[in-house]
């Protein structure tokens, strides 16, 4: 006869808490590991179009910027997706869901943007040249901060959702034009051009190593702001609950 478990849920919820920790250390781990050995003893990248490996700064560069460059993108479509199935089902867990996504993938885009323009220093001679990539993604930027200023300017919660999603949902358009499509469609362009079959096996995997943390990063915070939010819709219907 089997013995009976006597957990209680006190201990189960310990579990869950360890475990997430646990994970949360690994993932700060991971990152870090990557950006020390991108930083410090990764071989220059290379396998980049365009790309002049004579700089470190520049060359190394690479395994922090390309990483939270995708995580960025990955945010936005992550935020359209939410967007839409609040659009099918409103309910307000994926109004949350896509406004926590476009503030982390703003926050990405600005590393990207600021991590660019010390590469664009180091290989141009100037922090903006006005490249088509460069441009680009700062369009992008402009475009996801309208989304913050847009429920910001809307009182009526169910209103303000709706309409933040449907502008969330047309970024599934807007973020693969200007992410892909806008900085291809140019005639001559400056930034490093991926060609991954000439990419030493080290470089890519550090390459993929560093976007992996970076989006494993960007699903945590995601997960911890959703939670925020839910309390705070919670903490402000509270007194509209208790009025007689």
């Amino acid at each position: 006869m089997e013995p009976v478990s006597h957990r209680t849920a006190g201990e189960d919820e310990i579990d869950v808490s360890t475990t997430r920790k646990a994970l949360l250390w690994f993932l700060w781990l991971w990152i870090a590991a990557v950006t020390v050995i991108g930083a410090g003893f990764s071989p220059l990248a290379q396998g980049f179009a365009g790309l002049q490996g004579d700089s470190p700064l520049s060359s190394r560069i690479v395994y922090f910027h390309v990483p939270v460059a995708i995580a960025s993108f990955i945010a936005f479509v992550a935020a359209g997706v939410t967007s839409v199935r609040y659009l099918r089902r409103r309910e307000p867990r994926f109004d949350r869901s896509s406004r926590a996504a476009i503030e982390l993938g703003l926050l990405f885009g600005v590393l990207a943007t600021v991590t660019g323009a010390v590469w664009a220093k180091v290989q141009w001679g100037a922090y903006w040249n006005w490249d088509p990539r460069q441009t680009s993604i700062v369009l992008a930027l402009v475009y996801y901060g309208a989304y913050l200023t847009l429920r910001d300017a809307i009182e009526d919660p169910e209103t303000r959702a709706r309409i933040a999603a449907a502008y969330g949902a047309l970024g599934l358009i807007v973020a693969p034009f200007l992410y892909f499509v806008m900085p291809r469609m140019a005639s001559f362009s400056l930034h490093p051009k991926p060609a991954s079959a000439e990419m030493a096996s080290p470089i890519l995997g550090l390459v993929l190593a560093g976007t992996a943390g970076q989006v494993a990063l960007f699903a945590w915070i995601h997960n911890l702001r959703c939670r925020q939010l839910a309390l705070d819709e919670r903490r402000g219907a509270r007194p509209e609950e208790d009025e007689p």
